[in-house]
């Protein structure tokens, strides 16, 4: 009677096992979550400053090849100013324009009046006519300006050049005479006309149209 009442206990224990083990399902994974960070944002440092915007580039006049000019008489004195030492007069042809340079010592240009003139173009210490080539001759009078050394020797090797550039034919200067240079340019035409002054060294700048 015992040993059947064993058999009859571990009987019952075995059918609870298999009930158990074959009526369960399999797990079902966890999702994977992204944690939320919800720190406040870090401030920025004191000396973390927003950069300064750079002003624009201003356009170099010089570089300008559309002007409008004038075909009349551009005049600005420097009274009182000291003499400005010419040391160096050159042209070049661009594209739109022919350029002439007046170069002078130091950082100052001295006063100057340029305006169209008729013939004849005279020399100012002799009063003697001069010819230079084209039909529309450009005066170029600076004051106070000395185109020679105190010694009386010339700074510029040359008192006439000609040039055949777009427009520009010839330059002679007419006058080196108590403080005052004066040098023509024969064009081949009358055309508008610019001056502009320049720094480092100081230049006097005429620009013709072609």
């Amino acid at each position: 009677m015992r040993t059947a009442n064993l058999l009859l206990a571990a009987a019952i224990v075995t059918l609870a096992a298999g009930c158990r083990g074959g009526g369960s399902e399999p797990a079902q994974p966890i999702p994977h979550v992204t944690p939320i960070d919800t720190r406040p944002p870090a401030e920025p440092a004191a000396d973390d400053e927003p950069p300064t915007p750079r002003p624009p580039k201003q356009a170099d006049p010089t570089s300008t090849d559309s002007f409008e000019g004038t075909a009349g008489a551009t005049d600005k004195p420097r009274a009182g100013a000291t003499v400005a030492v010419l040391r160096d007069v050159r042209a070049a042809r661009h594209e739109h324009y022919d350029r002439v340079v007046f170069e002078f010592e130091g950082d100052t240009v001295p006063g100057y009046h340029v305006d169209y003139i008729d013939k004849p173009v005279r020399q100012c210490g002799s009063g003697e006519a001069t010819e230079i080539a084209g039909d529309g001759w450009l005066a170029v009078r600076m004051t106070p300006a000395a185109a020679h050394t105190e010694a009386g020797k010339a700074t510029i090797p040359f008192r006439e050049r000609k040039l055949a550039l777009g427009v520009a034919l010839e330059l002679e200067r007419t006058c080196d005479f108590e403080a005052e240079v004066t040098w023509v340019l024969g064009v081949s035409s009358p055309n508008r006309y610019r001056v502009l002054e320049l720094t480092k060294p100081a230049r006097l700048v005429v620009d013709v149209k072609h």
